[in-house]
């Protein structure tokens, strides 16, 4: 059976043992083992910093983003190869996987072009200078400059290619060299990627590090110029921010949290509309792409209460046409979830859910997924939940099924009750509100505005061209307040600034211009 390596200082690296086995999550066979024992995390690190940080900080821009674009080329190469495993592993179906990989060479194309037009020069430069005083040849400005350390990349088993290429590419450009560890259970992915990469020979020594499987002590050993970006559950990010080390070191940290994104239909959206069509389209998708497993997946859904009849109608209409099971069965358009344990998981929460909701759509334990007649794989239908009331259901405000599972929840249109609502969640990644009514909309921007990382306006005007709200882009921010984790990543240069330091430069304005090449 395979083994998964590790790629640290310069070399591939099997560990000792075995310390965990990868499945098929639709056929529960068993694909490849991990273990990093008996690596030194320690000597993983420095050699990043020693090796990979200088040869970063030497390039431009320009430079670093012609790394980003060459990484993308290869990745888009072997595109069919990585697709084969996100169905293997991951349980994607072929959609899924390729939502995935085409979302991780697409942003880092984006960055490579960002790179381009930032051109050459090794440092960004944060808004003009400004005089000191009387006279104008005491000036100051601020500059962002790549920290000294390593960039550590802690990523979620959904999305194995994307999640890891977001967070590279904006380390990349910064100029600090990435250690990635991807979640062990759907890790096949990420190891092919970074061997694909390396094998290319784009990447200097030291500038892009591979973690497969358990992190063991890595987190013992950061620095105060290290930074970590997380990507999992708000309970994970909360003890990573009060690790010792981190609190001891004042690591910088980022944590992209799960969150009970929403969604909302206006009052005055009709349900013959292109607009209830978009709502409801929406909807589905994030009910079953990649099996509800997106932190941005749409978990509460606000509906006036006179169109909640149809809309349960129309949801069971659209969610029984899309048929579940082995994910190259023909026919099927929704896989299994990512794991045994990670069905144990969805089936409890759904059953704390249930105590204050009713089910209106699907049965967990009465389904057929095609291909499947052993019923081994990891396998839960779409389930359509309903609260009566918003306030006495608190658990759906509180508990996220990371499965394809929503609740419907009535509200009484205004602008101003959907807000309240949606904060209950206490910070989301995205929410979307859907209709015609701009005086409804301008009042829940500014309602729901600080309770959100993201908003997204689904109208009439958008409905032949808007992408699914769950879908993030390089040059918007992907983060949130509160329960979300309160951090940025994206976001065009936003997300670079994270890796960066920003400096405050007071001197002589003329010999500062010539430094940075202004």
């Amino acid at each position: 059976m395979q083994k998964l390596k590790n790629y640290v200082c310069g070399s591939w690296i099997e560990g000792e043992g075995i310390q965990g086995t990868l499945l098929n999550p639709a056929t529960g066979e068993e694909l490849a083992h991990v273990s990093t024992a008996g690596i030194d995390f320690e000597a993983a690190l420095s050699f990043a910093r020693e090796h990979g940080g200088p040869a970063l900080r030497a390039m431009t821009f320009a430079e670093r983003g012609a790394l980003l674009k060459s990484m993308a080329s290869v990745i888009h190469e072997h595109r069919e190869e990585l697709i084969a495993i996100g169905v293997k592993n991951a349980g994607n179906t072929r959609g899924d996987a390729k939502f995935d990989i085409d979302g991780s060479f697409g942003t880092l194309a984006r960055y490579a072009s960002i790179g381009k037009k930032l051109g050459d020069t090794r440092f960004w430069l944060d808004g003009e200078a400004q005089d000191m005083g009387q006279s104008s040849r005491m000036q100051g400005r601020h500059v962002f400059v790549p920290r000294k350390g390593v960039a550590v990349l802690i990523n979620a088993y959904n999305f194995p290619a994307w999640g890891m290429m977001e967070k590279a590419a904006c380390a990349i450009l910064a100029g600090v060299p990435v250690l990635a560890k991807p979640a062990t259970l759907t890790c096949m992915m990420a190891e092919r990627i970074v061997e694909i990469i390396i094998e290319a020979g784009i990447m200097p020594k030291g500038t892009f590090s591979l973690i497969s499987g358990s992190a063991g002590d890595l987190l013992d050993h950061l620095g105060f110029q290290d930074c970590v970006a997380f990507t999992g559950s708000a309970q994970t990010g909360s003890m990573m921010r009060s690790h010792p080390r981190v609190l001891a070191k004042g690591v910088r940290i980022g944590v992209e949290a799960d969150s009970l994104n929403c969604a909302i239909l206006g009052a005055d959206v009709d349900v013959d509309s292109e607009t209830y069509d978009l709502f409801v389209r929406d909807v589905v998708t994030d009910i079953t792409q990649k099996a509800g497993q997106k932190c941005t997946a749409i978990r509460r859904v606000l509906v006036p209460k006179e169109k909640l009849a149809n809309l349960k109608e129309r949801l069971a209409s659209e969610l029984s046409r899309i048929k579940m099971g082995v994910p190259d069965t023909e026919g099927v358009r929704m896989g299994p979830l990512s794991g045994p344990k990670q069905l144990l998981e969805a089936r409890e929460k759904l059953d704390q859910l249930l105590t204050c909701t009713e089910r209106v759509i699907g049965d967990p334990d009465d389904f057929v997924a095609l291909g499947d007649p052993e019923k081994v794989g990891a396998f839960m239908p779409s389930i359509v939940l309903e609260a009566k009331d918003a306030d006495a259901a608190d658990k759906v405000h509180k508990i996220e099924v990371f499965g394809p599972v929503t609740t419907l929840i009535p509200f009484d249109g205004s602008a101003k009750e959907a807000a309240r609502i949606a904060g209950l969640g206490e910070g989301g990644l995205v929410a979307t509100f859907y209709s015609d009514d701009r005086a409804f909309a301008a009042e829940l921007i500014e309602e729901i505005g600080p309770f959100q990382g993201r908003l997204v306006w689904g109208s009439k005007r958008s409905a032949g061209a808007a992408p699914s709200p769950g879908t993030v882009f390089p040059d918007f921010i992907h983060g949130g307040p509160g329960r979300a984790g309160d951090g940025e990543e994206l976001g065009g240069m936003r997300g670079v600034a994270f890796y960066c330091q920003r400096l405050a430069i007071q001197g002589y304005g003329p010999l500062i211009d010539r430094v940075f090449k202004v």
